[in-house]
This record gives C-alpha cells, structure tokens and sequence, in this order.
C-alpha cells in the first residue's frame, strides 16, 4: 500500500510535525504574538491556526490569554505565549578564559546562571567539562516542579565536527579531535544529547534571531575571543561549509610577507593581526597581561588619550578595516556585527575600519552594509547555544513530553 506524501515528498504527518515546529518557533521568538498575526506571517487560515495552537497548548507547550483591551471593535485575537515554565534548556558557553552554564526557558530567557573562569592550560576537555557537568546538575536539580528539560546546547571556540560534538581543532588551547558532547553527555546522564556548535557560527544565529540582526537577511558576524571566529549568515541561512567548518574569517591570509603568527600554523591571519596578543604587544602590555579585561583597559586607554593605546588601536583598526572589506566585497552582507572583544576593539578603531571600507570596497557593496556591534553583548554565544538546544524541541514539538520530570 502506498503511503500519501505532500507535494515536497513528506508525508502528511511529517508536514503536520514541521508546521508545529515552525509555529512554535515563532511563539519561542515573539514571545507573545497573537493568533491572527501567526496566520498572517505562517499563510495559514485562522482555523488551522487555532488547532495547531490547541495542540501545542494540550502538549503544555504554549498559552494562550485574552490581550488587553484596545478599544477596537470586534472580537480580538488570542495572544499565543511560550509556556516558559514547563520546558527549559541546559546551555554551555565555552570560550578561551572563562566558562558559563545558564537554564534557559522556553522564549529565550535566561533563568539562572553558573560561571567560572578557565585558565589557558592547553587540552583541558577533563577538566571544562567536570565543570560544566556539575554546574549543569545544579542547573537541572533547581528547576521548577512540573518543567522538563528538552534539550542541551553548547558553544565551543573551535571548529566543530557536525553531528557528534566532536572539536576537530581548537587551536588556541590545543584541542584535537576531542569527544566534547559525548563525554559531556555521558557525565550530565540527563539521557539527552549534547548539541555543539562553533562559537562564532552560534554567535552568527543569535543576533540573527535575536539581536542586532533580526530582519537581516545576509550578515556577517565576527567573535573576537583570544581569536576572531566568524558567522555567515546568507538568505537567512547559516553559511556551515561542506564539512560544517566554513565561515572561518580569522583565517583568512591579509598579511602574508611579515605577518605574525597564528595558532593554526600559518602566518598574517586576520585572528594574528587584529587578536588579543596583537593588540596587547601593539600597546606595550607585558606578556602576563591577558583576557577580555586586559582588551578593554587598553581600549578605555585610548578613551582617556594613551598614546600608546591609541597607536595600537589604529593598527589593528586598520588591518580590522582590511578583513572587514574582503567579506563584504565576498559576501555582499546587509550588515556586519562586531561581537566578543571585538565589540570594544571597533568602538575604538571604527575610523580605521570606515576608512578601509571607503577605500576598498566596492561601492555598489559599500552602500548596503551597515557596521554594528552585538546586541546581546557577552551572552551572544550562549544564546546561540541555547537556540541550538531548542532545535529538536522544534523537529518534533509533540515528542517530548512536557508536564513531568
């Protein structure tokens, strides 16, 4: 017997799963929308809305209120709200000097939080993720009564193999082909598994949904940690690359002939000459001055008239200026968002960077590409990693049973 499919070759209850997941997702992002706005957005009748919101509701998924009087004649249009006190995520942000745990409700807000700071000793997987996994038990242990846990997500500063959490190269602390979401997994033992993205491509995806580039359809987003990662984001769509290992910005070759030296082996990379120890040196800071507090002295520095900060600032704003010119003339993006250290680094050397932009990018680009820094500030990683921890919720809303721990 044959079975039915849809003219895009799913099957009707395969459609019927990915239309629930789309329309929970949107409830997750609005946080509050109503009903005939679903509709509108979803181009779907107000009926097959109204069932689709039932079932969520019945699933302890969404609510559904009466919005507040508008003085509007009619009968006004449900307001349909993430149930955030029934489904939560456990999200991990994994950066170079520091690590950060958070429950995250269903909506996007962050319930409670764990941080620690990781010190640079080398291949640490041991070590970060018995961290973790404790503060994820802690996590897990203080959530309401009646909320379940649907998903884990975490962000890690390296490449990222697809599929099995597994860090192919972390190059600034020395990690190869270390099983990160499995062991983290396996020590959580909250029978769910652990989804790992790259930092700077999660990063990418949170100011897209929910940051500096909402409504933006093609950006570029660069995290600058001890080094700068990079997210694409083209049609909407996250730029992964064959292997899932694309987008990385901060390899791209801008100073070939006497550049410094990079983690990955090569010389003159974008993460060598505009990174933390670039400039640190370019300041005159000593070699045990280091991390994200040591960044933003050289910057406030410079605020207060340091000649020596402001020389370095024009330095890296300069070759900042360059990398940022090459993947607009690439990529051709609506906007370019400055996100970790970089947020400081570029509110101190925008001239810089205008400067090279106006010199060396085409113009027909030029004229589109608006330069701004991450709206969600230090949590931008860790909001993608939270998002990441929802998706399965949103493959299948129905699949989890909401309501019971």
């Amino acid at each position: 017997m044959l079975k039915s499919v849809t003219v895009d070759g799913r099957s009707p209850e395969d459609s019927r799963r990915a239309s629930l997941g789309a329309l929970l997702r949107r409830v997750h992002l609005a946080g509050a929308v109503s009903r005939a706005r679903l509709a509108e957005s979803m181009g779907l009748n107000r009926s097959t809305i109204m069932a689709m919101t039932a079932e969520l509701a019945a699933a302890g998924l969404v609510r559904e209120d009466l919005p507040e009087l508008t003085g509007r004649a009619g009968r006004p249009s449900l307001l349909v709200r993430p149930a955030s006190d029934r489904a939560y995520v456990l999200a991990f942000d994994i950066a170079v000097d520091r690590l950060v745990a958070a429950r995250v409700a269903l909506g996007g807000a962050v319930l409670e939080r764990r941080e620690a700071p990781r010190t640079r000793a080398g291949a640490d997987l041991d070590t970060v993720v018995r961290v973790l996994a404790e503060f994820g038990r802690q996590l897990h242990r203080g959530a309401s009564p009646g909320s379940v846990c649907v998903g884990v997500g975490a962000s890690y500063c390296g490449m990222i193999r697809p599929g099995d959490g597994m860090v192919r190269f972390g190059p600034d602390m020395g990690w190869v082909d270390q099983a990160f979401g499995a062991e983290l997994g396996r020590r959580l033992d909250l029978d769910l598994p652990v989804l790992v993205g790259n930092e700077a491509h999660l990063g990418a995806l949170a100011e897209h949904q929910r940051g500096a580039g909402v409504g933006v359809r093609n950006l570029v987003y660069l995290h600058g940690d001890v080094g700068v990662g990079g997210g694409i984001i083209v049609g909407g769509e996250l730029l992964g690359g064959d292997g899932g290992y694309g987008s990385e910005v901060g390899h791209m070759l801008v100073n070939p002939y006497d550049g410094r030296p990079c983690g990955c082996g090569s010389r003159g990379c974008l993460e060598a000459e505009v990174g933390e120890r670039a400039l640190l040196d370019a300041a005159g800071r000593p070699a045990d001055r280091f991390g994200r507090e040591a960044v933003r002295e050289v910057v406030d520095a410079a605020d207060r008239g340091e000649a020596a900060a402001r020389e370095a600032l024009r330095i890296i704003g300069d070759w900042l200026g360059i990398g940022v010119a090459n993947v607009i003339n690439l990529f051709n993006p609506g906007m370019v968002i400055f996100g970790g250290m970089l947020r400081e680094v570029y509110l101190g050397s925008a001239t810089q960077v205008r400067e090279r932009i106006a010199a060396n990018v085409l113009p027909v680009s030029r004229e589109r590409a608006h330069l701004r820094i991450s709206a969600l500030g230090d949590d931008s990683t860790l909001v993608g990693a939270a998002e990441l921890g929802f998706s399965r919720l949103f493959t299948d809303p129905l699949g989890t049973p909401v309501g019971s721990r």
